[in-house]
């Protein structure tokens, strides 16, 4: 370990002790991941070792493949949009699905071009979640390896929020255009298999970050995302105040959160009738009061905070998102989409 390197990271971040778990983890992760490697060539060999690899990947192909054979040919198209950190500001994302036999195209020509704020995609992201649409298509529990991606091409036009270039601004690339990129890609396919085909979910993982020192100078920050209500589909209703697609973590515990951080949580509880109605009625959201005890500085990057996620088969969108600040002892004040800001004592944040 290059210490003096790490020293430098370190004495850039408000709670060093943490990033450095962090570091040494994801350190450790890689050192494990070698020894194990090494394991198994030791014990079969490496010819062996390196042609089981292929023929997990050779395997991922044969059944990505038989999938989509069983899909009607044709070119399906859908588009949805994310919000910009300005009221009535709105970037496209559209496709075309072409499927043909065993092979798809997918092609995001006229999506919106890259944008001044942070909704920026890198092609790595839309590859990531293209694939994982693909993979939810196939049925059976297989390997998800780069054989996914060999019937799949993916059209993606440089300088655009889906294959964006430097230096353009992308921390919202990963964790919210990635959902718009499923919703739209799943929009298309709904129209190719409308029964295997959920409505759009929440559509935002609802990233909440903020940090700030205590009264003693100690630092604290804290990074979140919020889940929502999930689609509905031809098998059945939406399941409620659950995490979808691309937000991928678990519930904080509140007693260790608040054990933890300088905040308490107010109310935690399901959204009532936020969730489309239809045959099938999709998912409801959730609402999570954070009241604080401590001055600190917040960020929140989310979407659908002005279109609802859709509906399909003429059932109702999903009831928008809110971000709320809640003076104490003054009024209420609607936050955008996307925003930063400074958070005082004994004030309310909900989402």
């Amino acid at each position: 370990i290059d210490r003096d390197l790490l020293g430098l990271v370190l004495a850039n971040v408000r709670t060093p002790v943490e990033r450095e778990g962090d570091l040494m983890a994801q350190l450790m992760s890689i050192k494990r991941g070698e020894a194990r490697l090494r394991e198994l060539v030791a014990k079969y060999g490496e010819a062996v070792v390196v042609c089981n690899i292929h023929g997990l990947q050779d395997y991922s192909e044969r059944m990505m493949r038989a999938t989509l054979r069983g899909l009607p040919s044709g070119t399906y198209r859908f588009e949805d949009v994310l919000e910009g950190e300005r009221s009535g500001e709105f970037f496209p994302v559209r496709v075309a699905v072409t499927l043909a036999g065993d092979t798809a195209v997918v092609d995001f020509t006229g999506s919106s071009v890259q944008v001044d704020g942070p909704v920026n995609a890198n092609l790595a992201v839309t590859t990531a979640a293209t694939m994982y649409v693909f993979r939810c298509l196939v049925r059976e529990e297989i390997p998800f390896t780069s054989g996914i991606a060999r019937p799949i091409r993916i059209v993606a036009p440089e300088g655009t929020i889906v294959n964006a270039r430097p230096p353009a601004a992308m921390a919202a690339g990963n964790v919210e255009t990635s959902q718009r990129i499923t919703d739209v890609i799943l929009g298309a396919l709904a129209k190719a298999a409308p029964e295997r085909i959920p409505a759009a979910s929440c559509g935002t993982m609802n990233n909440l970050s903020f940090g700030g020192k205590l009264t003693d100078r100690t630092a604290f920050a804290y990074y979140e995302t919020i889940a929502g209500g999930m689609g509905a589909s031809a098998k059945g209703d939406g399941y409620s105040a659950t995490h979808t697609h691309m937000t991928n973590s678990w519930n904080t515990p509140v007693e260790a959160f608040e054990h933890q951080y300088p905040v308490r949580i107010e109310s935690y509880r399901v959204r009532k009738n936020s969730g489309g109605r239809g045959a099938r009625r999709g998912g409801d959201g959730i609402v999570r009061e954070f009241r604080f005890l401590a001055p600190a500085e917040v960020t929140i990057l989310s979407d659908r905070r002005v279109r609802g996620a859709y509906g399909l088969k003429g059932g109702e969108a999903g009831r928008p998102g809110r971000n709320t600040l809640l003076p104490a002892g003054r009024k209420a004040q609607t936050l955008p989409a996307k925003t930063r800001f400074e958070i005082a004592a004994d004030d309310v944040l909900r989402i």
